[in-house]
């Protein structure tokens, strides 16, 4: 093979596109790296840890106060999981997946790195996917952070045994965690149409935080809305519905419905909120 040929092989090599497989994990390698999102991490583990160490050094829980199972945690250290997760549903969860989501394309531009992410070939559709897929994977890693470091530090301060369900019956331990990593399972799958909104309020600003405090306050508003009576009929629509329809996860035999209705609503807002995303990004004038 002559040199010329060497040379127009190795051109031809470096104008080839990346894979969508290296485009995805390069994504999620540079989201889980960066600090702040190990710092927002921690302070979702760090939910049950506070939980725990309160109930600890009291002298007594009253019975019926407080989140739901926080007067069972001094018989079961495997209730701090289920607590925590159910303290962080309304406010924290969203809050670190706004800021997650809010920066997906908004950071990019505001650091000024979007322009020579798309003069590569990679192309603006891959990107676009490629940025939720970190933001989904961030989903995730939020719930099980919190079940997990609650599940440790319960099981660290207090006794550990067979738990009771919502239905009576009694599970032995290794399943009721596998109960509460059902309930993370849940939240991440309620959390994914969040995020889709925050992906597509990034695409209409170059500045990240104006995002991130405009899906926050959505997921705030969507609350709202649905503790309002009069809005009865909007409830079902709202993305924020089903945020607490988990308890059927902690009955005997499990029930699917919440799920499956939460998912479907969720892959709504993922549908129209991805195709908006992409209506606007790919039609968006980048010059940062």
């Amino acid at each position: 093979m002559s040199r010329s040929d060497d040379t127009g092989m190795a051109a031809r090599e470096a104008r080839r596109p990346p894979s969508s497989a290296s485009l995805v994990v390069s994504e999620l390698t540079l989201l889980f790296r960066r600090r702040r999102t190990q710092a927002l991490l921690l302070a979702l583990a760090a939910i049950p840890v506070l939980i725990a160490v309160v109930v600890r050094v009291s002298t007594a829980v009253p019975a019926g106060r407080g989140p739901a199972f926080l007067d069972r945690i001094t018989q079961n250290g495997l209730f701090v999981g289920v607590t925590a997760l159910i303290v962080s549903v309304p406010l924290f969860l969203p809050l670190t997946i706004g800021v997650v989501a809010g920066d997906t394309i908004a950071g990019e531009a505001g650091l000024g790195t979007l322009r020579y992410m798309l003069v590569a070939p990679a192309g603006r559709v891959r990107l676009l996917i490629v940025k939720y897929v970190g933001a989904a994977a961030f989903c995730i890693a939020a719930p099980v952070a919190v079940a997990l470091a609650g599940a440790a530090i319960g099981a660290a301060l207090f006794p550990v045994g067979p738990v009771t369900l919502l239905s009576g019956d009694v599970v032995e331990p290794g399943e009721a965690v596998g109960r509460m990593l059902l309930i993370a399972a849940y939240q991440m799958v309620s959390l994914l149409g969040l995020s889709a909104i925050g992906l597509f309020l990034s695409t209409l600003t170059d500045v990240p935080v104006g995002a991130m405090a405009a899906t926050i306050v959505l997921s705030v508003g969507s609350q709202v809305l649905d503790q309002l009576p009069q809005l009865e009929w909007l409830h079902p629509w709202l993305f924020s519905h089903y945020w607490f329809g988990f308890a059927d996860l902690l009955r005997q035999p499990i029930g699917w419905d919440s799920f499956t209705s939460n998912a479907l609503l969720q892959a709504g807002y993922i549908a129209v909120f991805g195709a908006l995303a992409y209506g606007r990004f790919v039609s968006k004038d980048v010059l940062s």
